[in-house]
């Protein structure tokens, strides 16, 4: 299934694709997307439900984060080898781990804000990967079994903020707008490989990253088992896996986003997102708290 949530930012409603890719309303069969709903025997009764019986979204509605209620964004660094190559930076022997806060997931296709004073914003197209059962210390022969689905995550960061102040990378990745996720999430049992899926980024029309979880130095596998080595995985914690090269940082000399730049961002099977990179204002922050205020 290929599940979404739609409707305005802190109101959105669940969601999911019928066959002709039209959004119906699943309002009447579960309360959200998120933690609840993505356990095996919750997606088993939705995987009943006749989609065509459901009333239909409406016309061009916003779509929002394919996740609701998201407790946790877990961020896999450096997982591609021709990315840290890029990066000048050796290939991990373990891999590296950091969060984004949660305050940084939105919409597909909303506009990413460019901080006050920010000048090296990035971009960096992933696959995200969805918990449905949690996990505990799983061997990594199971690990892909606590997988609920898969989407397209873009890790937007600062690289003045992530590599050239003190402390740990949070801090470059975690402002509001920085993980767009989405435009869909797609069951587990829809893609049969995770790790043999295309990726692709383009800025402004030009093609800037592309890549294939083929060539990820760790699995989907890998980092579920990793991950719950060291914390408990719950329903709904989306793990980013990793970027391909063709970062900004990554060219010579580099390039970084403007306000006005547009993304789009793809993983083969999983839909594409569109941002506009805009300037932050005293509106947006008031806007986020009063979408906050209502959830």
């Amino acid at each position: 299934m290929r599940f979404v949530r739609f409707g305005p930012s802190g109101a959105e409603r669940p969601g999911a694709l019928d066959r002709d890719g039209t959004i119906r309303d699943l309002s009447s069969v579960v309360k959200d997307i998120e933690g609840a709903a993505l356990v095996p025997e919750s997606l088993d009764r939705l995987r009943c439900v006749n989609l065509e019986n459901l009333p239909p979204a409406p016309a061009n509605v916003r779509v929002g984060a394919c996740v609701g209620n998201v407790r946790n964004v877990v961020c896999i660094g450096l997982n591609y080898s021709d990315h840290a190559a890029e990066t000048n930076t050796p290939v991990p022997a373990e891999p590296v781990v950091f969060n984004k806060h949660t305050s940084a997931v939105s919409g597909a296709h909303d506009s990413v804000i460019c901080p006050p004073g920010a000048k090296k914003m990035d971009w960096e197209v992933e696959l995200g990967v969805v918990i449905g059962r949690p996990c505990w210390n799983v061997v990594q022969s199971n690990a892909l079994d606590h997988v609920a689905g898969y989407c397209v995550v873009n890790d937007v960061s600062e690289r003045a903020y992530q590599l050239e102040m003190s402390g740990q990378w949070t801090k470059g990745k975690s402002y509001c707008t920085w993980a767009p996720i989405g435009p869909w999430l797609v069951s587990a049992d829809e893609v049969p490989d995770p790790q043999a899926l295309d990726l692709w980024l383009d800025v402004n029309g030009v093609r800037r990253q592309r890549g294939n979880t083929r060539t990820m130095i760790f699995s989907v596998a890998e980092i579920v088992s990793y991950l719950s080595r060291f914390m408990a995985l719950q329903a709904g914690d989306v793990i980013a896996t990793g970027t391909p090269p063709g970062v900004g940082l990554g060219h010579k000399p580099p390039i970084f986003l403007q306000v006005g730049d547009t993304m789009r961002v793809g993983v083969q099977g999983l839909g594409e997102q569109q941002q506009r990179v805009v300037a932050f204002d005293q509106e947006m922050a008031a806007a986020w708290s009063e979408s906050e205020r209502r959830t």
